[in-house]
Parts: structure tokens; sequence; C-alpha cells
């Protein structure tokens, strides 16, 4: 168990205090990873930053960089879920990386707006009609957009496979989702 920025702990219960809905949790599944693929393709149409020659040259750019980012963070989190992560995430990258190029920017920004809007939409109505909560990002933006991804994975390999990080680690998330909605409905009823 990791303390501060890698206290995964602290970052699943702040993220799990704001999806205990099983709808929205599900709407979170389908629509979090499209986000950052999206966010990806985007990404693909900035200048290079790297250029590696082996195999020919290739040159790495934003997407590249966001998804290492990304990967690592949830390695340091988890080694083994986040192991699974990181490899999404650059399955994700090399993914978002080919259809951009298929697309050509004129179509590709069109592909990203229709799906972010989508997706967007989708988990503002999870929060809106089934959690009846604001959205974790009102609250900490950076946080919400960096831990949801990792937080539906370990959602569905907990649920999937009853995994945890360490033993303990799904009991002690609960006590302190409770405790937050808590206050939460405490503060709500002022």
């Amino acid at each position: 168990m990791g303390k501060g920025l890698l206290d995964l702990e602290k970052h699943f219960a702040f993220y799990g205090a704001y999806h205990s809905n099983s709808v929205n949790v599900l709407i979170h599944v389908f629509f979090v990873w499209p986000i950052f693929f999206s966010s990806l393709i985007l990404f693909d149409f900035s200048p290079p930053i790297l250029h590696v020659p082996l195999l020919g040259g290739f040159d790495l750019n934003f997407s590249f960089f966001f998804a290492l980012f990304y990967a690592v963070f949830y390695i340091s989190l988890d080694r083994y879920a986040g192991s699974l992560a990181a490899l999404l995430c650059l399955l994700c990258w090399f993914g978002s990386t080919s259809l951009a190029a298929q697309l050509g920017f004129s179509l590709a920004w069109k592909v990203v707006l229709a799906t972010q809007l989508f997706c967007w939409t989708g988990q503002f109505i999870g929060h809106g009609v089934f959690e009846k909560r604001a959205p974790a990002l009102l609250d900490n933006l950076s946080q919400a957009f960096l831990m949801a991804p990792f937080f539906v994975l370990l959602e569905l390999l907990q649920s999937l496979f009853g995994y945890e990080p360490y033993p303990g680690f799904h009991a002690n998330v609960l006590k302190k989702i409770e405790v937050d909605r808590e206050q939460w409905q405490a503060r709500k009823h002022k």
C-alpha cells in the first residue's frame, strides 16, 4: 500500500465513492476506455517529440508519451493489474495511431468529437439518473481523469475474478467509500 500519489486505496476509494450504483459503474466500464482511446487518436496528430531509428524509423509524439505516462503510473500503483492496464494503454496507443493514420485529421477529429460527446453524455446520465451524485471530476479533475481507466479495470477484475492488489484491499476501500458517502449525504441534507 503506497502513500500520497501512489496510495491506490485512497484513489480507489475516492473514485468509488462516486460510483456505487451498478448501472453507473457499467456505463463507465463501457465508456471510459473509449474516451482514453479517442483522446489518443487526436493526440496522434501532435508533432513528433522523438524519432526512433529502429525498424525503418518512426516518430513518437504526445499520444505515445500520454499512453506511456498512464501505463507507468498504473504499474506503480499495482504490479499485476497495473501491468494489464499498461498493456491496454499501449494497445490503445497502437490502435489509435493506426486508426488516425487511416482516417486522416479531417475525419479523425469528427470521430473523436462524436465518441467523446457520446461517452461523456452517457457518463453524465449515469451520474444524474442512476448515481444521483455529481461526477468525481467536479471535485478532483486530475484524479478523475487519471484514475478512471484503472478504476474500471480494477472494478472488473474484482467483480469477475475477486482480484485484490493485496489482502483486505477491497474491505478497506469499502469502509472508506462508506465514510465518504455518509459525509456526502450529511452535506447534501444541510
